[in-house]
């Protein structure tokens, strides 16, 4: 059974940084395609981030180009998100996907396995 499990969400003022983590159990990541979405209250979930390492493409938000980072450890089996410059409108419920179909979308549908979510607060 596929086991995505985020961490590293937390509560950080205007400005700052904080570095999301996704350990995947269970299965080997290494050809998958690999995605950050966040959920706001009252929003729809939005993709921030993905990655297909094999088609050899990351994509970004327009919100979060510039100041996010995506990456993988293939070795750990992990996918991180390297969040800077945060701003309050980034406050949200972030999770972690994954699909074995290597192809990056922009909708939540298209991810197989998700994880629980990791609450980020930015506020002063």
């Amino acid at each position: 059974q596929v086991q995505l499990v985020e961490s590293g969400g937390d509560l950080v003022q205007p400005g700052g940084s904080l570095r999301l983590s996704c350990a995947v159990v269970g299965y080997t990541l290494d050809a998958d395609a690999v995605a950050w979405f966040r959920q706001a209250p009252g929003k729809e979930r939005e993709m921030v981030s993905c990655n297909s390492r094999s088609i050899g493409i990351t994509i970004y938000s327009d919100s979060v180009k510039g100041r996010f980072t995506i990456s993988r450890d293939n070795a750990k089996n992990t996918v991180y998100l390297q969040m800077n410059s945060l701003k309050p409108e980034d406050a949200a419920v972030y999770y972690c996907a994954s699909d074995p179909s290597q192809y990056c979308s922009t909708l939540p549908r298209n991810f197989r396995s998700w994880g629980q979510g990791t609450q980020v607060t930015v506020s002063s």
